[in-house]
């Protein structure tokens, strides 16, 4: 068996086997604790919700599924193609929440990982104030896969299965020992996707109850971001020069594999084969319509999932000059560079905290001041 080649460069990312109990009851552990996260697990209690209570979210709000589209049909490339412009009405509206379905299907199933993810560090880093971290975010995970199976059960009964790329990464994921493959893989590149697809839901979903969901997710999700961003700065500037290549190529790795296959036709195959769409024919139709400029110009958007991506791994040091223009095919990079470290989805995520504060606190919610800025 090949042994696990952890790369750390801070002690509060020290791993032991998952296997080995015995070395969390190690008396000098206890005390050996770090404070890195203590203002990120100190806040958790402030954008506290609870999905299975109305003050917070209703499930039962209406949305009328047969005649309204949960988002406008400019998302959706394929209604520019020859397939999709036969699509008309009624059906084009059950093509895009059907759409909508598969898209919630997979921010649940990467819920379901993240929980899963956070869980397995609890069992492997050593340093208890980094473990008491990944416990919280395990809690904050869970609360995830329920509100998210909330809404799919209101709008539709139930989730579609999850499509095999997002599930082999997911899968890959929560079964990798490595510390950094766990926290560069879903601190940085799923919950960058995910963030991106939240705001963007948030800006243009036409259903109030999702749009509300997305903000409350996101005031959780604002902070999960926290941890890899800390990770991030202990560890990037002190890697070797083979250390530094092994994290970015892994990274580039798993962002073309996302790509390339997470929103493409074979990937929601039956989602088009209910509509009359060959999944094969759908794809090379949106090869002939969608030129690269094209899709240049939609990764330019701020809440772009893969520009917000890219910019997630830039602004954390782990795309460099040697990987830079494999991501300038898609975004420009130099003004990418440029902007703030403020990342899409804070604005919403502090509007939502100061409304939980509301909730949780009443008229001491005044006084507590920005929960983001206080975490840094």
């Amino acid at each position: 068996m090949t042994e696990t080649v952890q790369i750390t460069k801070d002690p509060a990312y020290n791993a032991v086997d998952p296997a080995d109990f015995p070395a969390m009851m190690d008396v000098d552990r206890y005390g050996d604790r770090t404070t890195a996260f203590d203002k990120i697990i100190s806040a958790t209690h402030d954008h506290f919700w609870d999905p299975l209570d109305k003050k917070y979210i209703d499930f039962t709000e209406p949305f009328d599924m047969e005649n309204e589209a949960l988002l406008p049909e400019e998302m959706f490339p394929i209604f520019a193609t020859r397939v999709g412009e036969k699509l008309q009405g009624k059906d084009k509206v059950g093509f895009i929440n059907e759409s909508v379905r598969w898209m919630l299907s997979a921010i649940l199933h990467g819920e379901q990982g993240a929980l899963s993810l956070s869980a397995s560090l609890c069992h492997i880093l050593r340093d208890p104030g980094a473990q008491e971290y990944a416990a919280n975010q395990t809690r904050e995970e869970a609360r995830h896969v329920a509100a998210f199976s909330k809404y799919v059960a209101a709008r539709w009964g139930k989730p579609l299965p999850v499509g095999p790329t997002l599930g082999n990464l997911l899968t890959d994921l929560v079964n990798a020992k490595e510390v950094y493959k766990k926290i560069v893989g879903m601190q940085m590149l799923v919950e960058g996707l995910a963030m991106g697809a939240f705001a963007t839901m948030y800006n243009k979903a036409r259903d109030p109850l999702l749009v509300k969901l997305m903000q409350l997710v996101m005031t959780d999700e604002a902070f999960h971001h926290k941890f890899g961003k800390i990770w991030a700065d202990r560890t990037i500037p002190k890697l070797s020069v083979s250390e530094q290549e092994t994290i970015e190529d892994w990274a580039a790795s798993c962002f073309q594999t996302l790509l390339l296959n997470l929103i493409n036709p074979e990937q929601m195959k039956d989602v088009y084969a209910r509509w009359g769409m060959d999944w094969q024919d759908a794809q090379a139709a949106l090869i002939e319509a969608i030129t690269d400029e094209e899709r240049r110009k939609r990764m330019n958007e701020s809440t772009d999932i893969f520009r917000v991506l890219i910019k997630t791994l830039l602004k954390a040091g782990i795309i460099t000059n040697r990987t830079k223009a494999f991501y300038a095919t898609y975004v420009n990079m130099d003004e990418l560079k440029a902007e703030g470290d403020e990342m899409v989805g804070d604005a919403i995520a502090e509007d939502g905290i100061k409304f939980l504060q509301t909730i949780n606190f009443g008229d001491k919610a005044a006084n507590k001041g920005s929960l983001l800025l206080a975490a840094e």
